[in-house]
């Protein structure tokens, strides 16, 4: 079965295509970009076997960029399908599933809707990804589509990690409580972690670190996520790009009441004016690592509170998890950033961490030292073979129809 992964944004459509039939091996990888937009739109398309192409062509809308992804892949020079109707299921990333969702489901009318009901916690992320089922359905009606969402791994947290300090009925009636995310990432590197070790999944303590432009911490007991840093939204935890991260609610107060911002000038601030980019004008972090080295305090600064944060969170889960056998790093500054996981472990030592510095910097996988009592690992996220495989997994279950 040919397995059709999509991550809709609001102006692109990221895909992958994934054959079952050969371990889920990748067949063809892209994006379409500047969706809706009147120039530079373009289908940037990886066959397996064939080199990069891209595509100028006019996007208007969703609709079209699938329609042009389909003839893409049934192109004779670089596609890789004979047929668009060739492919069996197709999996979408969901950001943000709600208590409802504790595993990847198949998409129905009942599904679709309260995706987006949930799209109240998450506005920034649902809705593109709603865009992204319903046009699949339109343009692949008899093909079933799958939500596989970033948190549902997290629905094992315990009420004392999800409840937060507030009136118990505003979590009762309202669903006001941790949900985390990122799940997709934290689950798989996770499990990878615990091959590397050669040790079960249920019977490891290992910390997980997703660091890109967002980013998060999560704690995975005996095989079960008990907590992770980001909250209600995307934007509680560590500071990221540009997101403010743990933050004081009077001062959310503050803006609003004595210096006059609308809720919606708030939001725009906490969520893309912050983080990095809040503290140095920079949200990059190998352009904040270039200007500290030139000589920028304020780039220096924001380096200063970014490894601080996320050894604070560290250093929680560690307690949490009454001590830990791997702390894991990914994403783009996790899986690239030699230099920051040093600086980040360095305060790691009271834990036995032994860090192989000749490792770290050629980002191998595991670059603790084999004397280390911790592991330390760089692991490369591939959030979407989880979700062509969860995909597969749940389109199995269907009954067939004799």
């Amino acid at each position: 079965m040919l397995i059709l992964v999509i991550n809709c944004g609001s102006s692109s459509l990221k895909y992958q295509l994934f054959d079952n039939e050969q371990d889920c091996k990748l067949l063809a990888r892209g994006i379409a970009q500047r969706i809706g937009l009147t120039s530079k739109c373009s289908i940037i398309h990886k066959p397996h076997d064939h080199n990069e192409v891209e595509l100028k062509i006019s996007l208007p809308d969703h609709r079209t960029a699938l329609h042009n992804i389909g003839k893409i892949l049934i192109n004779p020079e670089y596609g890789v399908l004979k047929s668009f109707k060739d492919i069996g299921g197709i999996g979408h990333r969901i950001v943000h599933g709600g208590e409802k969702f504790t595993r990847s489901v198949l998409i129905d009318d009942s599904v679709l809707d309260a995706i987006k009901e949930n799209a109240k916690f998450a506005p920034l992320h649902n809705p593109p990804n709603i865009m992204g089922i319903e046009v699949c359905r339109e343009v692949l009606p008899d093909v079933p589509n799958v939500a596989v969402f970033d948190t549902a791994i997290h629905q094992t947290m315990p009420k004392k990690a999800y409840l937060y300090g507030l009136p118990i009925e505003l979590y009762e009636k309202h669903g006001i409580r941790k949900y985390g995310f990122h799940g997709i990432s934290h689950g798989y590197v996770a499990r990878q972690a615990s091959i590397l070790m050669n040790k079960p999944f249920e019977q490891s303590k290992i910390i997980t670190c997703h660091l890109g432009n967002g980013c998060s911490i999560a704690a995975f007991l005996n095989g079960k996520s008990i907590d992770t840093s980001m909250g209600l939204t995307p934007l509680e935890g560590v500071v990221m790009g540009t997101r403010c991260g743990d933050l004081d609610p009077a001062v959310v107060l503050y803006l609003i009441d004595m210096l006059g911002l609308s809720l919606q000038d708030t939001n725009e601030l906490l969520n893309k004016k912050s983080g990095l980019f809040g503290l140095c004008k920079m949200a990059d972090m190998r352009d904040i690592i270039h200007s500290a080295k030139k000589g920028d305090k304020n780039a220096q600064t924001a380096i200063d509170v970014f490894i601080y944060r996320i050894q604070k969170y560290i250093g929680a889960y560690t307690a949490a998890l009454n001590g830990t056998d791997a702390i894991v790093f990914t994403a783009g500054i996790g899986e690239n950033d030699p230099f920051l996981r040093q600086e980040i472990l360095s305060n790691f030592g009271y834990l036995g961490v032994n860090i192989d510095s000749k490792k770290n910097d050629r980002n191998d996988p595991v670059f603790s030292m084999p004397d280390s009592k911790v592991y330390a690992m760089t692991i490369k996220t591939n959030e979407e073979l989880v979700i062509a495989r969860e995909t597969l997994e749940i389109l199995q279950e269907i009954p067939i129809n004799k």
